[in-house]
């Protein structure tokens, strides 16, 4: 059935906007014969701002700045950060968009701490933390009831080009990641134990 199994995609490190490309086709193309897919991937270093970031000045040296269309404000991926775009037909699926946001920081604070790493949340302010470090970001966008973009979780990466910014539109935020708090955890570890506490929070088969 459509609603009980998902496809997961693996592709490697692929640049911002050939993604972002490939989620709109994606996303456009959908029927309701269409199954849900989840797409792990690494960006090249690429600072993206979301719909809620104001036009302003950023200064960021040699990288580049790209405007997307997800939720939020701005943020930077880098190789090194796992990020899971999750395509999912919300509808078919019967939750909504804050019921999104609810499983993917409860599937990324039990990944951590099965890396026996503890996090937790900060009222009204998206996303995951680690003794209030960010350590994972959110963005999402909804178009006819299907999701695309997804998290970006910090695991062996390049902080510095965060404090070029204001992550997510938070002054003095600051930033961590897994290799920081357990340096023995990998890309592909991360990456396991998310997408099965994803498929088990959605009640999903994984068709890889």
């Amino acid at each position: 059935m459509l609603n009980k199994s998902i496809i997961m995609r693996q592709f490697g490190l692929v640049p911002y906007e050939d993604i972002l490309s490939k989620m709109h086709v994606f996303t456009q193309n959908r029927s309701l014969n269409t199954f849900d897919e989840v797409w792990f991937v690494e960006h090249p270093c690429v600072f993206t701002k979301g719909q809620s970031c104001k036009d302003e000045y950023i200064s960021c040296g040699d990288i580049p700045v790209i405007q997307s269309d997800r939720g939020g404000k701005i943020t930077y991926h880098g190789p090194g950060q796992q990020i899971m775009y999750v395509m999912l037909d919300l509808k078919r699926i019967k939750i909504n968009v804050r019921e999104l946001v609810t499983i993917l920081e409860n599937i990324v604070m039990k990944t951590l701490l099965y890396f026996k790493i503890k996090s937790h949340l900060l009222q009204n302010a998206p996303g995951v933390y680690v003794n209030n470090n960010k350590i994972c970001s959110l963005g999402l966008r909804v178009h006819r009831g299907c999701s695309f973009h997804g998290l970006a979780l910090n695991v062996n990466m390049d902080l510095e080009p965060f404090s070029r910014i204001k992550p997510c539109g938070y002054s003095n935020l600051k930033m961590t990641q897994v290799n920081v708090l357990n340096p023995k955890i990998s890309l592909n570890d991360i990456q396991s134990v998310l997408i099965r506490f994803f498929c088990e929070k959605l009640d999903v088969v994984l068709n890889v």
